[in-house]
């Protein structure tokens, strides 16, 4: 008898240290909110979504032709479409590196993402915040302007963006990004509406989880100094076999970010709506497994 209480009062204790300690655990929990977008990219733009240690993000990108062309040219497909091929790696689980070219002429860029604040499960920090930022150069072939052809320096953009987000709940989240773009010469770009050298804008990202793998997306890119019209798209993200897939339609051609803010968009938000896909895969390269 004295053995079977012995036995059910260590069995007590074990448990209510067991308990103890795992209540312990559930009280200083504070892991970070994880997949507030489905991939590093948005549409465009970059999100706040971070990249695990010793991983990389590697993105194509494509956008066609307007869909007023109509089945002639078949809602702009025809047209021909630019594509832009990107790759990140992460250096820690904060800093990350990458490199990319859009076929719009033939752009050459370098960014990188740095992420000062994870918003966390017990609300302690409520928000996410990231930085980007990133040069590239128009590499188009000026041999018909031999003697007047402009130089490196000439053909240089250079961007920066602040990302702060918040994943509202489970199906809703949010981001807002103020955002610039520096042309040395803006009179080199083809590709280009605007004739300023400095543009600046608050673009806008949105995200409403429709099904498990699934959600509605939104971007708006407002300019604030320009008259140039805003650029709006509308998509659908689908995550499947350790890729994420995004259509949408969008009213830019453009695909990186200081040709987001100078490209046109039409007079009219409607008017140069074109169909546009990515492809976003990341590959853990660690040890540690990637989330996506």
């Amino acid at each position: 008898m004295k053995k079977i209480a012995f036995l059910a009062g260590s069995l007590m204790l074990l448990a209510s240290g067991s308990f103890a300690q795992l209540e312990r655990k559930l009280v200083n929990e504070n892991l970070p909110v994880e997949l507030t977008f489905h991939a590093p990219r948005h549409i465009n733009l970059f999100t706040v979504e971070p990249l695990d240690k010793k991983s990389m993000h590697f993105a194509i990108m494509h956008t066609f032709g307007p869909l007023n062309g109509g089945i002639e040219n078949l809602f702009g497909l025809d047209n021909g479409a630019n594509i832009q091929f990107s790759f990140e790696f992460a250096l820690s689980d904060k800093l990350s590196l990458g490199v990319g070219r859009a076929s719009t002429d033939k752009y050459y860029h370098i960014f990188g993402r740095y992420h000062l604040l994870q918003q966390t499960q017990n609300g302690k920090m409520p928000i996410s915040l990231s930085l980007a930022g990133g040069a590239g150069v128009n590499s188009s072939n000026y041999d018909f302007l031999p003697e007047a052809a402009p130089n490196f320096s000439e053909r240089s953009s250079y961007w920066g963006q602040i990302m702060l987000a918040r994943r509202f709940s489970p199906k809703f989240s949010l981001q807002v990004s103020p955002m610039f773009a520096y042309f040395v010469d803006p009179r080199t770009i083809y590709q280009i509406e605007g004739d300023q050298e400095f543009y600046l804008a608050a673009a806008l990202s949105g995200k409403i989880k429709v099904t498990d793998r699934s959600s509605l997306t939104l971007q708006w890119i407002p300019n604030l100094n320009s008259d140039l019209t805003n650029n709006l798209g509308i998509g659908w993200d689908i995550e499947a076999g350790g890729h994420v897939f995004q259509m949408y339609f969008v009213t830019s051609q453009a695909l990186n970010e200081p040709y987001l803010l100078a490209g046109g968009n039409g007079d009219n938000p409607w008017e140069e709506f074109r169909l546009g896909f990515n492809v976003n895969r990341v590959f853990a390269i660690g040890q540690k497994k990637s989330k996506y």
